[in-house]
């Protein structure tokens, strides 16, 4: 019950901060120096043009402040997010963004995989044979995968690939995947209205993941470096505790101590660590969409910025302020499976 109540308060708390970051992005757009109706024109002297005119019209920024802003929440609010005017003109925000997010969540979804399976047991095990050979190789390659920057990186595995036979050395085409390309769109349209097929389709769902790996690989590996220190600095603290000294008296085998008291314990400072990065990445994956022809949500914004399409940056940052609340809330309720004193510790 403690549980339940602890993770309502949050949920509710959360609502506030939407509320805030969507203000703030409606008053840094339609209120800030930048004239979003002749951003849009792109013209010397927009005043002039009867397009102007007409589009501040129809952005409704004739109207008073107070009523722009009311109209501006109540449409992100029911998600009548309008259209573009510059990037795919004409085109509903909505269906853009519904066509967009999953490439991008799929890609972030593989990444957070990537550094979370890889880099905490690479911590972990650093931790537990700490000042050994083990422990220096491991650190020292995770400290050498956080050096290397992104874009340097997914250039170097697209050339290596693209010269390659085979991907990661396994053959796909003995599943019947072909592997002719490895960028572009990872093709998840079978999905689509049946999210089951990525269950029941696994040929379509294996050519997904073999699209989506290279780039994958790079953006995970911004942050498998991170999880590696943390990982193993949160072992070393959590080993040296006094209850883990009171259950080795006791005389707890080495097995159950680490897995029980140990690594269980070590994981609470890596909550927030990996709950971060899982929206840094989904959010930083504008270069290595770039690179993989990845057709994403950072593609998507990176687009709009360029051309100028203010409006659907607007609601572009609306919807990654709904995914980063998401990821806080996850975060929250991982900790009180984790930890479930975090849950107890709140006053009544």
């Amino acid at each position: 019950m403690r549980r339940v109540k602890y993770l309502t308060k949050r949920f509710l708390l959360a609502i506030p901060v939407v509320w805030l970051g969507t203000s703030f992005t409606w008053y840094a757009i339609f209120m800030g120096p930048i004239d979003p109706a002749a951003a849009l024109v792109g013209q010397t002297d927009p005043a002039s043009s009867g397009k102007y005119e007409n589009i501040r019209t129809n952005l409704g920024l004739d109207q008073p402040p107070l009523q722009q802003y009311l109209d501006y929440m109540t449409d992100v609010l029911v998600f009548d997010l309008g259209q573009t005017w510059v990037v795919y003109s004409g085109s509903d925000v909505n269906a853009l963004i519904l066509q967009f997010l999953p490439r991008t969540l799929w890609l972030g979804f593989w990444s957070v995989l990537i550094a979370v399976f890889v880099g905490v047991p690479l911590g972990f095990y650093a931790g537990t044979r700490s000042n050994t050979l083990a422990d220096y190789l491991t650190s020292f390659s995770g400290i050498s995968w956080r050096a290397m920057p992104n874009f340097w990186l997914a250039a170097v595995l697209l050339s290596i690939l693209v010269s390659s036979e085979t991907l990661f050395g396994f053959q796909w085409e003995s599943l019947g995947i072909q592997t002719e390309t490895i960028t572009g769109n990872p093709g998840l349209g079978y999905m689509a209205g049946n999210p089951l097929a990525l269950i029941t389709e696994p040929r379509n769902t294996l050519a997904a993941i073999k699209r989506v790996a290279p780039a994958a690989l790079v953006l995970g590996s911004a942050s498998m470096g991170n999880e590696i220190r943390i990982g193993r600095t949160a072992v070393m603290e959590v080993k040296n505790e006094q209850y883990v000294e009171f259950a080795r008296a006791k005389g707890v085998s080495g097995t159950r101590l680490v897995w029980k008291h140990v690594f269980r314990n070590a994981l609470i400072p890596l909550v927030p660590i990996i709950t971060t990065e899982a929206f840094l990445l989904i959010g930083g994956s504008v270069l290595v969409e770039k690179v993989f022809g990845i057709n994403g949500m950072g593609t998507l914004f990176l687009d709009a910025a360029i051309n100028g399409d203010i409006p659907v940056l607007g609601s572009l940052m609306y919807v990654f302020i709904l995914v980063l609340v998401s990821v806080n809330f996850l975060q929250d309720v991982l900790y009180t499976v984790i930890d479930p004193r975090i849950a107890m510790e709140e006053p009544e």
